[in-house]
């Protein structure tokens, strides 16, 4: 009788259960019909049920993962803190890299292309967008993106692809590992002061001066504090803590600058998270000039993403009142300018504020440049017709003008624009919440400037000159520019440095319930 040598039998044992090892297709295959009949995800801004079809399909069910290209994947996954990104929600602690059966193949699958489609578009639905899924995918197809990643084994480039690409995107990754590994450190309590100037007392002097060397506020070879005294030294450490923190950069230790610097770093931590997810959102920009404001900083900054190293033109800004008239989140396009402009008053602030004004005092608009016109053709109007809605309220170009000089016009239902102020002294404010809900800009001149760039007879003489009072003249702009009316409690600089805002709108918590709910 034939007889096999034991190394025989030890090869064909160890090529059976290889063998065994490798998920059947057929397996694969109802574990992706499975997942296309299952429930959708809320709040996702995608609908991913047909994901794993259309992977596998194409490959007729074949296994997709080796153990080397599995391990990648889950050290990929394993770094999603670094995106603000859980990786419990990807299943990173229970994936397989031996990927020896159809469930851990596809739930690998179906982590990596969750991991790339959140990282393009957001963990959680845009406020930005009311369709779904999100357009953009349609451009970054999280299931082409992986299926061309596997083969040719570039999963990480695949993962740097799928994040936004914004300088500022980068710098708020940077920012949020320095601030996890302060938060490690612990925090101690600062004492309360009231309005401590410096070369005052203050018994906390050398606890200050440790958190503001830790925070950058301080330079690490800064003179140690002497016992309980608030140097000057100190004081300018403050002043540059107070900028970051929206607070009035004068110096004094008062219960605002007390109550921030004690603000815990885990509570940072998690406002450069809630950044990195709202970065997600804003849509891919193509080379050229873009305006951005950050509604709960007063700040707006605009620049030009083909010219990256050329300091942006920044200024502040007075933004919608946080009871009444809170500026809308939106992405929209500049399209023209308004010198010496009309203010059409919207219906609500007729409603509002006109109407019962003008029962008080009938000369209430002619004290404020304003006029009634019926609509449509313009014609003079009266009260009556007024309150039937069958006219409206505008205010002449002028002094008065709400709008000031300029309007910078982004066609949109819900009216909002950006314009200058007659009240200039409301930007010496530290809490800017003051509009109706458009943007008031702080440099008009400049604004108008940069978005008549490239159209050189638009000198800064000329322009200056169609400010000053005259006729009512509209300028189109050779192409649309973007602009972005975005909400972020925490952003970092181009120096590095973060800056914190006020959740004047109290969007932070919903954002958190969001990514709770997810």
């Amino acid at each position: 009788m034939f007889k096999f040598s034991p190394l025989i039998v030890l090869f064909c044992c160890l090529r059976a259960a290889l063998a065994a090892a490798v998920p059947l297709p057929s397996d694969i295959a109802a574990l992706a019909a499975q997942a296309a009949q299952a429930p959708q995800r809320t709040p996702r801004p995608y609908d991913e049920r047909g994901w794993l079809e259309r992977f596998y399909a194409p490959r007729n069910y074949a296994p997709a993962w080796t153990p080397a290209k599995a391990a990648k994947a889950i050290a990929l996954l394993d770094d999603a803190p670094a995106h603000g990104l859980p990786p419990d929600d990807y299943g990173a602690a229970t994936l397989d890299a031996g990927v020896a059966t159809a469930a851990s193949e596809t739930a690998l699958t179906a982590a990596m292309l969750h991991y790339l489609a959140d990282l393009h578009v957001g963990h959680v639905r845009s406020e930005y967008h009311t369709t779904m899924p999100d357009p953009r995918l349609n451009s970054f197809d999280p299931v082409d993106q992986l299926r061309a990643a596997l083969q040719r084994d570039q999963l990480a480039a695949t993962v740097d692809a799928a994040e936004p690409q914004l300088p500022l995107y980068r710098r708020v990754r940077a920012t949020l590992a320095r601030y996890r590994e302060l938060a490690s450190h612990g925090q101690p309590v600062l004492p309360r002061a009231v309005k401590v100037a410096p070369d005052g007392h203050y018994a906390g002097a050398q606890a200050l001066r440790e958190r503001l060397m830790l925070l950058g506020d301080l330079a690490d070879d800064a003179a140690p504090a002497d016992d309980a005294h608030y140097s000057e030294a100190l004081a300018e450490g403050v002043r540059q803590f107070q900028r970051r923190h929206g607070l009035a950069d004068n110096g004094i230790l008062d219960k605002a600058t007390i109550a921030a610097l004690n603000v815990p770093l885990s509570h940072r931590v998690r406002q450069l998270e809630l950044t990195l997810e709202r970065l997600r959102w804003l849509p891919d920009f193509a080379p050229g000039p873009v305006i951005a404001v950050n509604l709960p900083a007063y700040r707006l900054w605009a620049f030009n993403t083909a010219d990256p190293g050329v300091e942006p033109l920044e200024m502040r800004v007075i933004v919608g009142k946080a009871v009444k008239t809170q500026t809308p989140l939106f992405v929209g396009q500049m399209r023209y300018l308004e010198f010496n402009p009309y203010w059409n008053v919207p219906r609500s602030i007729e409603l509002g504020e006109i109407l019962p004004k003008l029962a008080r005092d009938p000369h209430y608009l002619a004290k404020n440049d304003m006029e009634i016109v019926a609509l449509g053709n313009g014609a003079p109007a009266s009260v009556e017709a007024l309150r039937a809605g069958k006219a409206r309220v505008r205010q002449k170009p002028g002094p008065q003008n709400a709008l000031g000089a300029v309007k910078f016009a982004m066609p949109n239902p819900m009216n909002i624009y950006l314009h200058s102020t007659s009240a200039r002294e409301l930007f010496q404010r530290q809490r800017r919440d003051l509009s109706h809900g458009c943007i008031r800009v702080e440099k008009p001149e400049a604004l108008a400037a940069f978005v008549l760039g490239d159209q050189p007879q638009w000198t800064p003489e000329r322009i200056a000159a169609a400010m000053a009072p005259g006729p009512t003249r509209t300028v189109n702009l050779t192409r649309p520019i973007p602009v972005v009316l975005f909400y972020a409690t925490a952003i970092v600089g181009r120096d590095g440095k973060a800056v914190f805002a006020e959740d004047i709108y109290r969007r932070d918590p919903r954002l958190e319930a969001a990514l709770r709910a997810d």
